[in-house]
């Protein structure tokens, strides 16, 4: 668990190099062929994760955007062993997009009501 914290951060950077070059397809594409580990789980759970990544959040030098964070969410879940999934969902009035990660179709780092929010455009 002590170097979780450490793991996520690293993401977070990999993934804002993503952003900052506004590649969304090299992102999705990164997320979506992430491997999933095959082994047994390592001695911590999903939570564990998530609360790792919010660290990392906190000690990141710049805002992290919620596709950042989930990206790097899903990958550290599926290095883990859990099969994770990045939801990209949006809403009209007023228009909002939104991403997150679902293990087993339940939201895993946001509200669990979050999939009543917005409107599921694509899962990877």
């Amino acid at each position: 668990m002590r170097f979780l914290p450490l793991r996520a951060f690293r993401m977070l950077i990999v993934f804002h190099f993503y952003l900052a070059r506004g590649n969304f397809a090299a992102l999705y594409d990164r997320v979506r062929r992430f491997p999933l580990r095959r082994r047994i789980r390592p001695p911590f759970a999903i939570e564990d994760v998530c609360r790792a990544v919010d660290v990392a959040c906190i000690w990141y030098p710049k805002e992290v955007l919620c596709l950042q964070r989930s990206a790097a969410t899903a990958c550290l879940l599926k290095q883990c062993g859990f099969p994770a999934r990045m939801v990209v969902g949006a809403r009209l009035k007023p228009f909002k997009a939104h991403a997150w990660v679902e293990v087993n179709g339940r939201a895993v780092n946001d509200r669990s009501y979050v999939r009543e929010m917005y409107s599921v455009l694509d899962r990877c």
